[in-house]
């Protein structure tokens, strides 16, 4: 649904093209210090900065109607809007019948019985991660002071097949920005100087809680924790981590930090992976769903063409949120 979160909670409301975007926050703590100041540099970090992203420009202008009070969060559900500015909808109210191939268009039309917000994948589009990355602020103001020596990377290092940055890779961008294509790539995150014991039995390890958060990031289609498939070559010899001093330090880290869905105090690093952008310019056969007749559609509007560019700050935020999650969880149960 809408909701994320057991005690530190996520609602998440608003459309692409809506008046606003934003998200409701149960749990955070009180006496936070928290400005409007503190969301400037991580929501820049999502906007699109270069000519391979979406040219809607968006202030990202946030306001926390409840929660803060002179400038320090109150223990209230900390609310934040954020202003959708730059609008254009011409192209969805012209081809509100005519799915874009491999979007959400058909889908989100059957699911809500056509009436679902169309222009710009409304509920679903990206546009709502800007919201994520407003949490992911607070959440990690919140860690820092309990864990400050703590730390989230996230970075690019693939697009189309090609290792990111280099210049095989940009050649590649620009190749298929002229084509009116999109592309994919691979970001890679790493968590360290984490606790270890964090995630819980079963149904709330921490992969899954965070896989759960991470596949609302639009274009997502596989993630995977330490070795991932690499795994399925080894044997156990080969692929277990051996202890070496009685912290739990290992002399590798194949498992990425977790054993039986629990940080093992170890650096957590995972891959998210993820798929071209379905908007493209290049033209593409679908169906007419008013008559039911072939069609053909080009995308006129504003998209990405390749989603992992502007990823990487909505992959930390994702990760704060569970890690935070988690870190209140372990408190409630075991202290």
């Amino acid at each position: 649904m809408n909701s994320i979160g057991r005690i530190f909670k996520l609602t998440l409301f608003g459309e692409s093209h809506g008046e606003f975007i934003g998200i409701s926050i149960d749990g955070v703590k009180p006496g936070i210090d928290l400005s409007i100041e503190d969301f400037t540099n991580d929501l820049a970090l999502r906007r699109p900065n270069n000519e391979w992203t979406t040219k809607r420009k968006e202030e990202d202008e946030v306001k926390i109607i409840s929660g803060l009070f002179k400038g320090k969060t109150t223990g209230a559900a900390l609310t934040i809007l954020i202003k959708n500015k730059d609008l254009n909808s011409s192209f969805y109210e012209e081809n509100q019948n005519i799915p874009r191939p491999s979007h959400v268009d058909f889908v989100s039309k059957i699911k809500y019985k056509g009436f679902n917000d169309y222009r710009g994948g409304g509920i679903f589009s990206g546009r709502l991660t800007a919201a994520l990355v407003a949490a992911g602020v607070v959440a990690k103001k919140i860690i820092k002071s309990i864990y400050p020596k703590l730390t989230i990377e996230s970075k690019v290092i693939e697009v189309g097949g090609l290792p990111y940055p280099s210049d095989e890779a940009l050649n590649l961008l620009n190749k298929t920005y002229e084509e009116g294509d999109s592309l994919g790539g691979i970001i890679k995150t790493e968590i360290k100087n984490c606790p270890a014991g964090l995630g819980e039995p079963f149904f709330d390890s921490f992969e899954s809680n965070l896989s759960h958060l991470l596949f609302s990031i639009p274009g997502l289609k596989a993630i995977s924790f330490g070795m991932g498939i690499e795994s399925v070559k080894l044997k156990g010899s080969d692929f277990n981590d051996i202890y070496i001093d009685k912290e739990g330090n290992t002399l590798t880290n194949n498992c990425g930090g977790i054993n039986g869905g629990l940080t093992n105090g170890n650096e957590i690093y995972f891959t998210c992976y993820f798929r071209p952008a379905s908007s493209i310019k290049k033209s593409q056969k679908t169906i007419n769903l008013t008559n039911g007749k072939k069609a053909e559609i080009s995308f006129s509007g504003r998209s990405d063409l390749c989603y992992p560019l502007r990823t990487p700050v909505i992959i930390c935020a994702c990760s704060s949120i569970v890690f935070l999650d988690f870190i209140y969880i372990n408190s409630a149960i075991y202290f």
